[in-house]
């Protein structure tokens, strides 16, 4: 069983910055791509940032420049870093890691969800 941790979310000034962090725990070999993924009220959930193991990244175009997706390997946790928020930023922003269990099955796990309001 793998369990994903977020913390970080809140509510900001447009112009402002949050940090959210993904903590992952339980039964874990290895993780693979770990990414964050955001809803707003009434659109669908749409992939914010991404990252391999190696460090590779990708970005949706509507953050590239404000946004930062980090991970530290040895604590299989992931960050991202928001500059410049502005309020269509506003969503449940979620973690999503891909997981190679120690019975080497590969599993997508999914956080609770945080919620980050940009709004003066």
């Amino acid at each position: 069983q793998v369990q994903l941790v977020e913390s970080g979310g809140g509510l900001v000034q447009p112009g402002g910055s949050l940090r959210l962090s993904c903590a992952a725990s339980g039964s874990i070999f290895s993780i693979r791509t770990m990414g964050w993924y955001r809803q707003a009220p009434g659109k669908q959930r749409e992939l914010v940032a991404a990252i391999t193991s190696g460090g590779s990244t990708n970005y949706a175009d509507s953050v590239k420049g404000r946004f930062t997706i980090s991970r530290d390997n040895a604590k299989n946790t992931v960050y991202l870093q928001m500059n410049s928020l502005k309020p269509e930023d506003t969503a449940v922003y979620s973690c999503n890691a891909e997981v190679v269990n120690t019975a080497r099955a590969i599993l997508s796990a999914w956080g609770q969800g945080t919620q980050v309001t940009v709004s003066s």
